[in-house]
């Protein structure tokens, strides 16, 4: 089993890697611009992730949640609220259906006060470009649910 770190900034907020692929941020730091080589590209309003590697991401009728992601249907549960596929990974959840457990073959672990994923282990030598991208996506939808929940509970 090979396990990579989910390396965080200082503060804890922003992903800053997945093992040794890099994530970098737009100059004022608040969205992901570049996971590796691979571009990030928003909508007009920049509030909405419109693609990865190339890869469209197609929203819902309400344009709130993904529903493709290049060719790979996502999947939700019957509330609309979990991912639970992801083209071809499967993902699966703790028992209170709240920390994401597995994304495919990864198995995914979380730092000591359980909120922030810290480590994917997997079996094989290294993760594919496909794999990357999946679990970047997920990183990413998992971020901005809990921002999307933080500012209502603050409202």
């Amino acid at each position: 089993m090979v396990e990579i770190e989910l390396v965080y900034d200082w503060f804890g907020s922003r992903l800053r890697a997945i093992g040794p692929v890099e994530v970098s941020y737009n100059r004022m730091g608040s969205r992901p611009r570049r996971v590796g080589d691979w571009e990030l590209e928003y909508d007009t309003m920049g509030s909405r992730l419109r693609s990865i590697a190339g890869a469209q991401l197609e929203y819902d009728r309400f344009g709130w949640r993904p529903r493709t992601l290049g060719t790979w249907q996502l999947d939700y549960d019957m509330l609309g609220s979990r991912l639970r596929r992801i083209g071809p990974y499967e993902l699966t959840y703790d028992r209170l259906g709240v920390r994401l457990r597995t994304l495919g073959r990864m198995a995914i672990s979380y730092d000591r006060l359980g909120n922030r994923p810290r480590r994917v282990a997997f079996p094989g030598e290294s993760l594919t470009d496909a794999e990357v991208v999946a679990l970047f996506f997920v990183l990413y939808e998992i971020d901005r649910e809990e921002r999307r929940n933080s500012l209502s509970s603050s409202s």
